[in-house]
């Protein structure tokens, strides 16, 4: 069949390969359909590979691709994600700690468990997260989610990955490039518009002139396409999320058998938090912060004093520093231009949704692709549905830095109401008198669902007075009956699941021509 409609992808990483691979898989590339993808990839710019986190959504899309879940993360030096651990975020002091699990709270009939937690004597009662799920015992114990043998993407408890990120482009690339998709390695020096402001084509310096009919932006925060070429702005929600600077770099482990967390460590401080993200061979650590309330030299010093213990002798820390305006474009798709990934926003690395959100774009623009050529027919759903996933994620991020207690400008600052947007505030002020619910949400423009609020809210010590209501819960009996068999799971699930560490190293192993068993790094 003769290709018919050209696509190219601007920027390789984890946004264009992810886009490259999808959209062949979904619009049949390999199979000879009437679609060509190639995917220009500037030769001069790499990708730290410190670590990323993402979504249990990256299973299905990985599960799409045809990758093999094993080999992926062997690939990838992926590890197993259950959620966030959140350190010294509500009062700064030592034994201050809550989880944010993948797992939703266990389900009952009726009203659920929640309002029962609530009106429990907030003294004696567990944890939120432990109270609703097993999986904070089992990532404490450092557990992993599954066994093994239950097969590609499936396991008894709700998970994602950590990977290196310049690991993960390459495994992504590997497989577009199985689709179909053509790769060219090549620097845009110039962008030509038509007389109706699209992209008429693209000049290189390797290539000369490139044209298609459809382009990806993926360039990245240089946003070449949708920002430098068609001007779309960016609007800033830094009167909201106040971080705008990030130093990263690895820090290897002191031994080969270093228990292996199985959740994102989040670790707050006095301008912002520390991320620590657990690989196969070494941590991927950084300390995000805002330039208004700490200067680079103090955040590097939290940086060093957060890595010490860690740090062998001999080992230098080089991080390296990445400054960012958090923010989105309220139209990434402008005529035949669509922007996917940071090119169409970065808020910060706070919750992981970086990578969720090209799944979310990529996904969008496979179902709404016009194939008829009319390119700029779907831009007015796409971007809405976008700003909307945007909007409400910077809400869900701010829940975090307003409910805090502690004293320092930063958070003081984030506690201003002024700070806070206005739906955020007015969901807050209802949550005084009732729990998150799944009416507060259209899922279809949501990353995050009422329970993962729950999660923050009860977990920093929101209070939420349901004493009014509590003729409305007679089950006291037989909820604590079930809070019960939730610790006995957890009790068991402890014993019987694998040590994160073992189970990654399992599945690292590979049979040798010989019949031996390697490791396979």
């Amino acid at each position: 069949m003769t290709v018919e409609r050209t696509i190219l992808i601007v920027g390789g990483g984890t946004a264009g390969w992810l886009a490259a691979a999808y959209l062949a898989k979904y619009l049949g590339v390999r199979e000879g359909g009437p679609i060509g993808i190639t995917l220009l990839e500037a030769p001069d710019i790499g990708i730290v590979g410190v670590g990323e986190g993402t979504f249990p959504t990256i299973r299905g899309t990985l599960r799409f691709l045809g990758l093999n879940e094993a080999q992926f993360m062997r690939d990838t030096s992926a590890t197993f994600k259950q959620g966030i651990r959140f350190a010294r975020w509500v009062d700064g002091g030592e034994d201050d700690s809550f989880f944010h699990p993948f797992e939703a709270p266990f389900p009952t009939d009726g009203a659920g468990l929640v309002p029962y937690w609530l009106l429990q004597d907030g003294d004696r009662r567990p944890p939120f997260a432990q109270a609703m799920t097993f999986q904070q015992q089992v990532t404490d114990a450092r557990r992993a989610p599954k066994r093994g043998p239950e097969g590609d993407f499936e396991a008894p408890l709700n998970y994602a990955y950590h990977f290196d990120a310049a690991k993960a482009a390459q495994a992504l690339a590997a497989r577009a490039r199985e689709l179909g998709v053509r790769h060219l390695r090549g620097t845009v020096t110039d962008v030509a518009l038509a007389a109706d402001g699209a992209i008429a084509h693209l000049v290189t310096r390797e290539y000369g002139a490139i044209a298609a009919d459809f382009y990806v932006d993926c360039s990245g925060l240089r946003a070449e396409l949708i920002g430098r070429a068609l001007g779309v702005p960016q609007k800033s929600v830094k009167s909201i999320l106040f971080t705008d600077r990030a130093l990263s770099c690895k820090v290897p482990y002191e031994a080969a058998d270093t228990p292996l967390e199985s959740c994102t460590v989040a670790t707050a401080h006095a301008a912002g938090w520390t991320w620590e993200i657990g690989l196969e061979g070494a941590r991927g650590v950084g300390c995000v912060y805002s330039s208004d309330h700490m200067s680079d030299d103090e955040a590097e010093e939290v940086l060093r004093a957060y890595v010490a213990p860690h740090l062998g002798s001999g080992v230098e820390l080089a991080p390296r520093k990445t400054a960012f305006d958090a923010g989105y474009r309220e139209t990434p798709w402008v005529r035949n231009c669509v922007a996917i990934g940071l090119a169409g926003g970065f808020l910060e690395p706070l919750e992981s949704t970086s990578v969720v959100l090209i799944e979310v774009a990529v996904g969008m623009l496979a179902e709404l692709f016009p194939h008829d050529g009319r390119w700029d027919a779907p831009a007015a759903r796409f971007n809405e549905l976008m700003t909307r996933r945007f909007e409400n994620i910077v809400n869900f991020l701010k829940l975090h830095y307003c409910l805090s207690k502690r004293e320092e400008p930063f958070w003081r600052d984030n506690r201003d109401p002024a700070s806070i947007p206005p739906a955020l505030r007015d969901l807050l002020a209802q949550w005084r008198t009732r729990p998150p619910s799944r009416f507060d949400f259209a899922l279809d423009l949501e990353a995050f669902a009422f329970f993962n609020y729950q999660y923050i809210l009860y977990g920093m010590g929101f209070e939420t007075d349901l004493s009014a209501a509590r003729a409305a819960f007679p089950q006291a009996e037989a909820a604590q009956k079930t809070f019960a068999r939730i610790r006995a799971y957890g009790d068991h699930a402890t014993k019987d699941l694998p040590a994160h560490r073992a189970l990654i190293r399992r599945m690292n192993q590979i049979s040798a021509p010989d019949g031996r068993v390697a490791s396979r790094r």
